[in-house]
């Protein structure tokens, strides 16, 4: 397998199974993207995605099979764990850039997998974090549900 390039966060995975008629655009962005090969999750985001997926505020929910049943399809992409050297520099990268340390955690992981990219909607659109550059793949969707 070639080394990933594209690290997702957890609202395109989020948005690929949102049942909101107002993110369907964001929905089949979300879903084009996670049918390429060339991408990359962490744990955090796993984690995130369960979190998030299975909230009982959330409109459309998923109960916690259905939900540990797609972690594990998901779990076809490589995956960084957070290791003590991930940490670390997640640490020293919330003091460069005043990111918090979870957004810094999943910079981190895409790095430590060999990521030039990070697929976010949350972490800024085309700043480049040391190395590892964020693009937004909703930035020309538009979303009915919250105006923008």
């Amino acid at each position: 397998m070639s080394t990933p390039v594209r690290f997702v966060d957890t609202n395109v995975l989020l948005y690929a199974l949102s049942t909101d008629p107002g993110e369907g655009a964001k929905r089949d962005v979300a879903e084009a993207l996670l049918e390429e090969r060339d991408l990359a999750l962490s744990v955090q985001v796993l984690q995130e995605f369960y979190v998030q997926a299975t909230r009982s505020s959330r409109g459309d929910a998923l109960d916690r099979g259905d939900a540990a049943l797609l972690v594990e399809a998901f779990s076809r992409f490589p995956i960084a764990v957070t290791t003590p050297a991930v940490m670390r520099a997640a640490m020293d990268l919330c003091s460069r850039f005043s990111l918090s340390y979870w957004d810094a955690a999943i910079v981190e992981a895409a790095r430590s997998l060999g990521c030039a990219t990070v697929l976010s909607e949350d972490l800024g659109d085309g700043v480049d974090y040391a190395g590892v550059r964020v693009i937004n793949p909703f930035r020309d969707v538009h979303d009915v549900s919250r105006g923008r």
